[in-house]
């Protein structure tokens, strides 16, 4: 077992997000080839996000204001997004694998996650 506060696990910037790798195969706290996770913050220093999809993922909102996640489609662009769902603490989210999903919030706002996806080719020989 690897141990870890949340607080040693570098920030990486992305756009539109800044994100700490707990589990992963790159940049990340605790090497693993199957399932990537860790926290993601949301906010007007990360800009604004675009639409992605990937693996299969459960998201658990730790801290919410004014933010929301559009979701939908599963072709090859992201044109069946539907009308935003608000976000609040607590709520958890599962996207089915490659379903196109975007965060965002208002003016003043930001969004606080956990996120957790496999990497389905580590599973796809069972």
């Amino acid at each position: 077992m690897k141990y870890i506060n949340r607080d040693e696990i570098k920030v990486k910037p992305l756009p539109g997000r800044a994100l700490q790798l707990f589990t992963g195969q790159v940049d990340a706290a605790s090497y693993s080839e199957g399932i990537t996770s860790g926290f993601a913050h949301y906010s007007v220093e990360s800009g604004p996000m675009s639409p992605h999809r990937h693996a299969e993922e459960i998201v658990y909102i730790l801290d919410a204001k004014d933010a929301w996640t559009r979701y939908g489609g599963f072709g090859d662009e992201p044109n069946e997004l539907g009308e935003p769902l608000e976000l609040k603490e607590g709520m958890i989210l599962h996207f089915p694998e490659n379903e196109w999903h975007v965060f965002g919030f208002a003016e003043g706002g930001h969004l606080d996650i956990s996120f957790f996806y496999a990497d389905p080719s580590v599973y796809s020989n069972q």
